[in-house]
């Protein structure tokens, strides 16, 4: 079977729109939080959010008119395109290949959603503009990035919420270990809205100030915006036309359970943990670092933790949550949650779970409290959990690793 290695990266996210800056972001534990603005806050009071800033959609879309994509598209191609160029293709090599993409997202164009909510209220959707219609179709997410790049291969948009970031990129290591392509472009977007928004408040799930997950004291999420792209590609390929790689992924595991609509269920999840390292072909004694779904909520971090100590045993490795910087970024979240794993490999650091004041008790033990750390990452996890137990978890590892 080939190997498949993850050769470029691109992120759009509340800490950071380009890879450096993410990473700087990580390591140095910034927060991405601030007042809200880019969805009506009415209702609300101040609400915090983890949005994204400094992105300038003009400078990523060239081939699109940028006025006939939503957010959430716009951060896909940027993303894209970031990371197109940090696996050297070059755009004039790309277009008419055969290279798939797949995106995942909780939302899609949900600002764009919520634009046409107002219309419906209103006088109901034949007084809609049709171009804001076409603008909502969640497949636009991946279709955006076939049509900029002039792009051949199947593109597909999966819409697993939480965990569909890693649903695509499990999604695109098929494709590629099935011969169906030698490049694959993969990752996940969604931008920050106010039924989101309001969804998670009517749960009593939001924090008012910041996410502490693992925390004693945590009182819940902060809604974030991004997009995390990845992208995939055959050993063979990359060594051919030597490119720089990565890290290896060496697998995925899903579960779905469908035992409560919201709440985890952690023998799912650790069913899911199990899989995804028998896939990987990895014990867990090998793998370095967790990065957790980690959502800052009292049912999903005891849930998780639960989960990893009886899928790990014993060695329960340090397990971050990066969602204490960025915030949850439904859709994007596992995907940027796999950029972080890369260089954490690739960096030799631990990223940490920041706000941090008392762990739980029944939590994991060691979350990287509020500052990152050197560490050797030879293997590291990425957890992806949604509701309606649909979980999704992908394996990275150094490439130069023994391989069994």
């Amino acid at each position: 079977m080939e190997r498949i290695v993850v050769t470029g990266l691109g992120v759009v996210s509340s800490i950071g729109c380009t890879l450096d800056d993410f990473e700087r972001g990580l390591i140095e534990g910034h927060s991405g939080r601030a007042p809200a603005h880019n969805f009506d806050v009415s209702g609300f009071g101040a609400p915090q959010a983890c949005e994204v800033k400094d992105f300038d959609p003009v400078a990523h879309v060239r081939n699109t008119p940028v006025g006939a994509l939503g957010r959430s598209s716009q951060f896909s191609i940027g993303a894209a395109r970031m990371a197109f160029a940090d696996a050297g293709l070059d755009e004039a090599d790309l277009k008419g290949r055969r290279i798939p993409v797949t995106i995942g997202t909780t939302d899609g164009e949900s600002q764009t959603l919520d634009e046409l909510a107002r219309y419906w209220v209103a006088s109901g959707l034949m007084d809609a503009p049709p171009e804001l219609i076409e603008k909502s179709a969640a497949g636009n997410l991946s279709n955006a990035i076939s049509r900029e790049f002039g792009l051949r291969g199947a593109s597909r948009t999966i819409s697993t919420a939480c965990s569909a970031g890693n649903y695509a990129i499990g999604n695109a290591f098929d494709m590629l270990r099935a011969g169906q392509a030698d490049i694959a472009v993969c990752g996940g977007s969604d931008s920050v809205c106010r039924k989101t928004y309001s969804g998670f408040s009517r749960l009593g799930t939001i924090a008012p100030e910041k996410c502490q997950p693992f925390d004693l004291n945590r009182q819940g999420i902060l809604t974030g915006e991004g997009s995390g792209i990845l992208i995939l590609e055959t050993l063979s390929s990359a060594q051919a036309r030597g490119a720089r790689i990565h890290a290896e992924l060496l697998g995925y595991g899903l579960s779905c359970d469908a035992d409560h609509m919201v709440s985890p269920n952690a023998e799912s999840v650790a069913r899911c943990i199990r899989i995804a390292h028998d896939n990987a072909g990895v014990q867990p004694s090998q793998v370095d670092y967790v990065c957790a779904h980690g959502t800052g909520t009292s049912a999903n971090d005891t849930v998780e933790s639960q989960a990893i100590k009886a899928a790990f045993g014993a060695h329960v490795p340090p397990t971050s949550s990066i969602k204490s910087m960025v915030g949850h970024s439904m859709g994007a979240a596992s995907a940027i949650a796999s950029i972080a794993c890369i260089l954490a490999i690739g960096r030799g650091f631990l990223p940490p779970t920041i706000n941090h004041d008392t762990t739980d008790p029944n939590c994991i033990p060691d979350c990287v409290p509020n500052a990152s750390r050197k560490q050797q990452v030879r293997i590291a996890q990425n957890n992806g959990f949604a509701f309606g137990g649909n979980n999704a978890i992908t394996v990275y590892g150094a490439l130069d690793r023994e391989v069994a």
